[in-house]
């Protein structure tokens, strides 16, 4: 079953479903919630990528650390969600913040999260509803069961663990950034350019939702996959899904995790 569904299924489920905001504007880190303010889709509860979808940033971890999960299960249940919840998140970004959202609902081992195809500027484009009323943050915590999926997720270690069957070949080291990043060319935000020794280049905004675009990659290896700080390498994660790939990992630190280890070692060319 695909975890992407379009606008017009959302509409016509808007009071049966749990509706999570994700835009998020890196370069200017109160737009989004400005923006959702304004307007956004009805009943739609707000999840910042720095307050809510991440933690506080440390000298390990990257630029976005995954965000204390009891935290984030509590604002979850702040939001009426259960584990029966059909919950869908959506944002203006390519999906990149409703990915790194799709992607935490999936460690915490829920089924039935979603991502709109769709932006909101294109919801608003198809002549859906929007509101600027704020939905009630639920008093009563509900109850959600928590069964952390944590083959998802690898560390520095275990990356630094496979660089020889990475090296051989053995299993599927990918990096979702920018050609120019990925080769050292240009690095506008990390301290040091380049990338992880042994990965292969997909940037994230190239890829398609289908099996073409990884038809290079063996779908029986374990694949892990890394961007910049953890935010878009996730809706990697969740292309390589949608093609059917069942082995695929998260290195949610990074790059920029990666290089706050200086013994690491880094690779510049192609």
């Amino acid at each position: 079953m695909s975890n992407i569904i379009n606008a017009q299924w959302v509409n016509d489920h808007l009071n049966e479903i749990v509706l999570i905001d994700c835009r998020f504007h890196l370069q200017d880190p109160l737009k989004g919630k400005e923006e959702y303010k304004k307007e956004h889709i009805p009943n739609a509860f707000y999840f910042d990528l720095n307050k809510d979808l991440s933690s506080d940033i440390s000298t390990h971890g990257g630029r976005h650390p995954l965000p204390n999960m009891i935290e984030f299960v509590s604002n979850l249940q702040q939001c009426g969600i259960n584990n029966t919840s059909t919950i869908v998140a959506y944002d203006d970004q390519q999906g990149a913040m409703a990915s790194r959202f799709w992607f935490l609902l999936t460690y915490l081992g829920h089924k039935n999260t979603f991502i709109m195809k769709e932006s909101f500027a294109e919801w608003k484009e198809k002549g859906f509803p929007t509101t600027d009323v704020l939905p009630k943050i639920s008093k009563e915590k509900v109850s959600i069961e928590v069964d952390l999926q944590k083959d998802l997720l690898v560390t520095m270690e275990d990356v630094r663990n496979r660089l020889e069957s990475i090296n051989k070949g053995e299993i599927v080291l990918i990096d979702s950034r920018e050609e120019v990043r990925y080769k050292g060319i240009q690095e506008p935000i990390d301290r040091i350019g380049g990338h992880i020794p042994g990965a292969v280049n997909k940037f994230w905004l190239d890829i398609k939702k289908g099996k073409e675009s990884f038809q290079d990659l063996d779908p029986t290896k374990e694949v892990i996959v890394y961007c910049g700080s953890g935010v878009t390498a996730c809706p990697n994660v969740l292309a390589l899904r949608e093609a059917g790939f069942h082995n695929v990992k998260l290195y949610a630190g990074s790059w920029s995790d990666w290089i706050s280890y200086n013994d690491n070692p880094v690779s510049t060319d192609s």
